[in-house]
């Protein structure tokens, strides 16, 4: 007896990542894919169009639990400090959650730009990125030090935590809402350099040695 369609395509979609994750899109072909999945291509291409269908539906379905967080933490845009905070603590709990995927989507913002992987990936790095700028647009308006410089401190912010989230994929550091904080702290407090009353001016903190904590 066939498996139900939902069925059939969350196991195509499961293996998809899988084997992307490993060996990355260009390195894998169809085939590979349905023997993995235990279907034939014909079925593949029923769902999903091509091999592209299938990275582009992963984008879409697994991404939207991370548009909807970071959508929760701009509405924090007039706190600038809380909003970092919790665009960090936001992203660094999807990623803990989606390791496999964010492994695969950081590594897609880095695909040659004339791939096809690039190609489909970067509406969605744009709108992730888009996302966080808004939050220092927002913040702008109420502090004219930071017109101009909203685009560069949203990649700057935002490079910090993937550089972040990439080290803990590696088990080299943690994801845990203290950290969280501890990078959208430094942030603040070291690249925009407004150290508040009580606290020390810090450099960009990583928490390296508490990964294991």
């Amino acid at each position: 007896m066939p498996a139900p369609p939902d069925d059939t395509r969350a196991a195509l979609l499961d293996r998809a990542l899988d084997l992307f994750t490993a060996y990355g899109y260009d390195g894998v072909g169809v085939q590979q894919i349905c023997v993995a999945a235990g279907v034939t291509k014909p079925t593949l291409y029923h769902h999903f169009g091509a091999k592209r269908g299938l990275l582009r539906t992963l984008m879409e379905t697994r991404l939207a639990a991370l548009a909807d967080a970071l959508a929760d933490a701009g509405a924090l845009r007039r706190d600038l400090g809380a909003a970092l905070a919790a665009i960090a603590e936001a992203t660094f709990a999807y990623a803990d959650g989606e390791r496999s995927f964010y492994r695969l989507y950081l590594t897609l913002w880095f695909a040659p730009i004339r791939s096809e992987a690039y190609e489909i990936a970067r509406g969605f790095h744009e709108r992730h990125f888009a996302a966080v700028e808004r939050v220092f647009r927002d913040a702008a308006e109420c502090d004219p030090a930071l017109a101009g410089r909203e685009r560069a401190l949203a990649a700057a912010f935002l490079g910090l935590i993937n550089n972040h989230i990439g080290l803990a994929l590696n088990n080299v550091a943690a994801l845990t809402p203290k950290h969280a904080r501890q990078t959208a702290d430094g942030f603040l407090y070291g690249v925009l350099a407004r150290p508040a009353q009580g606290k020390r001016q810090m450099t960009l903190p990583i928490g390296i040695e508490e990964a294991g904590s």
